[in-house]
């Protein structure tokens, strides 16, 4: 049997930063909502199986009727206050799946990521138990600790991590078990989490996209228009 394959939507986020008084994933980008491009884009592709979306209480309703026109939805669930709290809801929602099952979790909020992305992700998982999706640093990257610069990191040793990350479903599944015994918990990400309590475990960084932009601050919808727009044509 082939190997299950899910991609989550990561959709918990409430979006302040854009001003909108909604989360961002609900707003417009292109005449459909940010959480459809997102949805769209894994459900299209033909090596994944299943679509889970986790989005921010007390905007299930809305989620589900965006969610519900796409045939590999499987379930739309409440995320939690934090990005690791609703990856941990994600990872309860897939408590039935095999250990080997290969899932990746995906920023809503990056509605333009392709199919050429999401293919490297699930490539190199043949190959490794977590991988992520970087872009080199096309600036200089600086350390700062008490508003003075700490460091200096040689430039082309940096990337600039995007979404989806992958994982087989054990490994992720295990990374979360040990950090939820850890006090001190703080990551952004999950190969954040990885990286930390899974230390012996090899994170493949495969290429990003300049596309797969994460749309944060409003000048953020002004680029998305323009992208939406040129698909368009």
């Amino acid at each position: 049997m082939a190997t299950p394959t899910v991609a989550v939507v990561l959709a918990g986020g409430t979006g302040e930063r854009m001003g909108a008084g909604r989360p961002k994933q609900l707003v417009d980008v292109g005449g459909r909502p940010i959480l459809a491009h997102a949805i769209g884009a894994f459900d299209s592709h033909p090596d994944i199986g299943e679509v889970v979306v986790v989005m921010a209480a007390g905007h299930l309703r809305e989620a589900a009727a965006i969610a519900a026109p796409f045939r590999k939805t499987a379930a739309v669930i409440e995320g939690g206050d934090t990005r690791t709290a609703s990856t941990v809801a994600a990872l309860r929602a897939l408590s039935g799946r095999p250990a080997d099952a290969r899932v990746l979790f995906h920023d809503a909020a990056r509605p333009f990521v392709d199919h050429d992305v999401i293919g490297r992700v699930l490539d190199a998982l043949d190959g490794h138990e977590a991988v992520a999706v970087g872009l080199p640093a096309s600036e200089t990257m600086v350390v700062v600790e008490d508003g003075v610069v700490a460091a200096m990191p040689p430039r082309e040793t940096m990337s600039r991590f995007q979404t989806p990350q992958g994982f087989r479903l054990g490994t992720i599944r295990k990374a979360y078990e040990l950090a939820a015994a850890d006090p001190a918990l703080r990551a952004t990400d999950d190969c954040g989490i990885v990286h930390r309590y899974l230390p012996d475990v090899p994170i493949r960084v495969v290429a990003g996209s300049e596309r797969n932009l994460k749309v944060t601050q409003p000048l953020d919808v002004v680029v998305a228009e323009h992208l939406a727009a040129a698909d368009d044509r």
